[in-house]
């Protein structure tokens, strides 16, 4: 029994989680890892920004803001989600207004569960 379960081991590893195109900040929550970028990278107060990313598993749905939990407030957007295939999505419309601690919040739903993934982020 115990050869038979290394077998299946060896034979079916784990799908990798990638995130294509370079360097990526990495989350981990739960059940989830979401690998992210920022585009332009670095981020500037003011400046709007996109964010490519990857969740692993797939969810059902995501949606991405981000506050500043010191001030008790978020942006002044709502970014749009579109979903690219594969389990990657881009995230368009985000601008941090303001220099500060800001937490990125990826909101991770699945027909049983709802997870957040946070990634603080600090600009000057």
């Amino acid at each position: 029994m115990r050869s038979l379960l290394v077998a299946l081991l060896v034979a079916a590893p784990a799908a990798a989680c990638e995130l294509p195109g370079g360097e990526a900040q990495k989350i981990q929550s739960g059940k989830y890892l979401v690998l992210y970028r920022t585009q332009p990278a670095p981020l500037k107060v003011g400046r709007h920004f996109a964010l490519e990313f990857a969740i692993c598993p797939t969810p059902e749905s995501v949606r991405v803001d981000a506050g500043m939990p010191e001030h008790k407030h978020g942006m002044n957007y709502r970014p749009t989600v579109t979903a690219t295939g594969e389990g990657r999505y881009k995230a368009e419309g985000l601008m941090l207004h303001m220099a500060g601690k800001w937490e990125l919040v990826f909101e991770v739903r699945s027909k049983d569960s709802v997870e957040r993934a946070v990634q603080v982020i600090r600009l000057e």
